[in-house]
């Protein structure tokens, strides 16, 4: 236990509550490694049913990684060391996907990027009213990680890969067509859940408990733009993807004219092959992705760009056809030093 997080059981129930709200519960190492070594405990403890994973009350659930310390990092120990915080974060969203009881999260308000692996790899994923949800990470030069390799391409649709290029926010009603959320609890609800959670005996109550509670959001905006985001992100990659897009009528392609081009031909060759892995591989393969992106140019200027100087004009490297291609091959080729290893060992 941290002071940034805490962990506690109720009942048969094991509740971890992130607890970092100045930084929106953004993960920190320390964190991750908390988290990940008391899955692991539970695991194992019989008088544990079900896990709820819930943020202090806030703004947020969690804002994503401390992206802001893991570039510092970088910068002054090298992509190695850096590299140790993703390894352990992607051995959480792994053990979090192959959780053996009940996984309940509680996404009420901000949750992105590394707030969305610890909660959308679990079997249920509540939003309520506050939920705003995103994978913004091509913004700062960055590419959809924490799994988003296995789970944005299985969104209905091209939505995955609209989610993954544009960064687009989603609320309550939005996450369910998505499919990232599973049920819609009104906020004021959720300390009842949670009574309800910690009182059962059995963790089969746990569908009954959350149908009790379970409302309908209303209507979210995402569905009516299913057509044309079917459309639009079709494409096998991102020069045809960009021209059905400009095509649209819609924002898109001012808003993607603005990132990092190298992120969005990653993310796009990630994705369109992530549909065929399994969840090992996919966080394999970001593993790789990462060693590459925290070596090169786009991720530090736009992490400068966009949290540091804050003045919003990244200047992202330039690159031909060609040259991009090959950065991409090598960015997801496999590493020298040796590929991510997933396992239950502490922590």
């Amino acid at each position: 236990m941290t002071e940034d997080v805490r962990f506690e059981r109720r009942g048969r129930l094991g509740v971890v509550i992130l607890h970092r709200p100045r930084a929106l519960n953004a993960l920190t190492w320390a964190m991750i490694r908390a988290i990940s070594s008391q899955l692991a405990a539970w695991r194992d403890d019989d008088r544990v049913a079900a896990v709820l994973v819930k943020a202090s009350p806030g703004r947020a659930f969690c804002a994503g990684g401390d992206i802001l310390a893991v570039t510092s990092q970088a910068r002054q120990e090298g992509v190695a060391a850096a590299g140790k915080f993703f390894r352990d974060e992607y051995r959480l969203n792994w053990r979090v996907h192959t959780y053996p009881k009940p996984y309940i999260a509680l996404l009420d308000g901000i949750t992105m990027g590394g707030g969305v692996g610890i909660s959308v790899h679990g079997g249920y994923r509540v939003v309520t009213e506050n939920t705003r949800l995103a994978m913004p990470e091509t913004a700062i030069g960055f590419f959809p990680d924490v799994g988003a390799t296995w789970f944005l391409p299985r969104c209905p649709g091209e939505i995955g890969m609209y989610l993954g290029l544009t960064g687009a926010q989603l609320d309550a009603a939005d996450c369910l067509t998505a499919g990232l959320g599973t049920h819609f609890v009104a906020a004021a609800d959720l300390a009842s859940l949670e009574e309800r959670l910690a009182q059962n005996d059995a963790a089969i109550a746990v569908d009954e408990v959350l149908g009790g509670l379970r409302r309908e959001p209303g209507p979210g905006r995402l569905a009516a733009l299913r057509p044309e985001i079917d459309r639009c992100f079709a494409g096998p990659d991102l020069p045809t993807i960009m021209a059905a897009i400009a095509t649209s009528g819609t924002e898109w392609s001012r808003e993607l004219a603005g990132k990092s081009s190298f992120s969005l031909h990653l993310t796009c060759a990630q994705l369109r092959h992530g549909r065929t892995l399994a969840i090992e591989d996919a966080l394999r393969l970001e593993y790789r992705m990462v060693h590459r992106v925290l070596a090169g140019n786009d991720f530090q200027e736009g992490v400068r760009a966009l949290l540091v100087d804050k003045d919003r004009r990244p200047r992202w490297e330039a690159h031909g056809e060609a040259e991009t291609a090959a950065l991409v091959a090598a960015a997801m080729a496999p590493l020298p030093s040796g590929e991510l290893d997933l396992d239950w060992r502490q922590p």
